[in-house]
């Protein structure tokens, strides 16, 4: 299933298309396929940890809200049940909350993941993808208050020149 790519040193050309699991989504078959087998071991009163795992992988690689949102609670399940597979839901946790738009939470999963694998290539591309998503976050977050402001300013001007009327 899913690799984590490792390098021995920090390239940026290489970061710009490693974090594909950020930007390509599974098939709705392929993702169906991971859900049915998942549901189908939950049916039988135990689900692998290794079958969560896929699903939720799956799900946090979807275009669909929703289903990130599933794969994000799956993988947070796995990781404080399952201690020996903490590193590898990590990076996937990080992607998950990057595609919510929760992007402290996404810093910090990629953070802790590049604490343990620095020359990581995937979570140097994502973290890339998610300090890009937060300032362009903040310029329009700026541009809206600037032009709030401005609004604000003209009703103040226009208020102003009635009164001295």
């Amino acid at each position: 299933m899913p690799s984590l790519a490792k390098a021995t040193a920090y390239q940026p050309s290489l970061c710009a298309a490693a974090a594909v699991d950020a930007q390509s989504p599974l098939s709705a078959s392929e993702l169906n396929v991971l859900r049915q087998q998942y549901l189908d071991e939950q049916a039988k009163g135990w689900v692998s940890v290794q079958t969560k795992f896929n699903y939720a992988w799956g799900s946090v690689k979807s275009d669909n809200r929703v289903e990130n949102g599933e794969g994000v609670a799956l993988l947070m399940d796995i990781y404080r049940t399952e201690p020996s597979r903490r590193r590898e839901c990590l990076y996937f946790l990080a992607v998950g909350h990057y595609k919510l738009g929760n992007y402290p939470e996404a810093k910090r999963y990629n953070s802790l993941l590049l604490e343990k694998e620095p020359n990581n290539i995937q979570a140097q591309s994502l973290q890339q993808m998610i300090e890009q998503a937060v300032a362009k976050e903040g310029y329009v977050g700026m541009a809206i208050a600037g032009g709030a402001a401005a609004a604000a300013g003209i009703v103040f001007a226009a208020l102003m020149s009635r009164s001295r009327r």
